[in-house]
């Protein structure tokens, strides 16, 4: 098409909005002769999707990275997009994407893990067009003890980890005084059985992040166990303040199940069923 019709045409165009938009600015290029070419969806492949922290408990902020392929010559920018099914989880906008491989970091989200599964794609938006990514494997997170994980190595060691402690759950925890009031100075006691062999190692207890009372180097036996941390300067502060039992083992503290929730109510704060 020559430089007349090329104008011919924008005039057309310009009489029907809904396609000026989409149209206008490849004409107007083609015309002047500014037109370049553009990285395709087909030249783009996931080869890495990483989490961090991995693995990441619930209510931790999570940042996600990827490590893309363009098989192309070209350098362009696109806007990409993580998404868990139909829901898009966070952007990276505007991205300089080479020749060759490419690390790119998102920003942070305070995205939730909730299901039993969670497998992740890749989406790029290119001149306001999305597609699909290809990748090279499934990225699918696994939820552990330790929390949620798409490393294989962190998988082997929750194996690991089962083989060596066997199984561990909180039969009971209660706090004394029950019900206490706040500022006033508390001691848990826990009702432990373990199913596997005799371990030792640190107890903790947390409410969320913040450490509540521990005992080191403590010796479970096979069985059941009951003992009482020592007193602990712990406030209550917050109405849905539930604690979770951690052990460590090699160094890293994994939480222990739990016959219920131990959640204190804010009626003189209680543990009380």
């Amino acid at each position: 098409m020559n430089r007349w019709g090329l104008i011919v045409v924008i005039g057309c165009l310009f009489g029907v909005p809904s396609l000026v938009h989409a149209q206008a600015d490849k004409l107007l290029e083609r015309l002047f002769g500014r037109e370049e070419p553009t990285i395709r969806p087909e030249n783009l492949k996931v080869l890495q999707l990483e989490i961090s922290p991995d693995p990441v408990r619930e209510r931790q902020r999570v940042a996600f990275r990827i490590t893309i392929s363009n098989s192309s010559r070209i350098t362009g920018r696109v806007t990409l997009a993580i998404k868990d099914k139909d829901e898009t989880i966070v952007e990276a906008r505007d991205i300089s994407l080479g020749p060759g491989n490419s690390q790119v970091d998102f920003p942070g989200t305070n995205y939730q893990f909730s299901r039993s599964d969670h497998c992740f794609t890749v989406e790029a938006d290119i001149e306001r067009t999305r597609s699909p990514i290809d990748a090279a494997q499934q990225f699918c997170a696994r939820n552990t003890r330790a929390g949620w994980t798409l490393s294989d190595r962190e998988v082997a060691r929750e194996r690991e980890r089962e083989r060596e402690t066997g199984r561990l759950y909180v039969e009971e925890l209660e706090i004394h005084p029950d019900p206490a009031i706040p500022g006033q100075s508390i001691q848990f006691k826990i009702r432990l059985r373990n199913d596997g062999r005799p371990i030792r190692g640190t107890v903790r207890i947390q409410d969320r992040d913040q450490l509540v009372t521990q005992v080191e180097s403590f010796t479970i036996p096979r069985g059941y166990t009951e003992f009482q941390f020592p007193h602990s300067p712990y406030v209550f502060q917050r109405f849905d303040t539930c604690f979770t039992v951690l052990v460590d083992f090699e160094r890293t503290p994994y939480p222990v199940d739990a016959s219920r929730k131990f959640c204190a109510k804010p009626v003189g704060w209680t543990l009380r069923p």
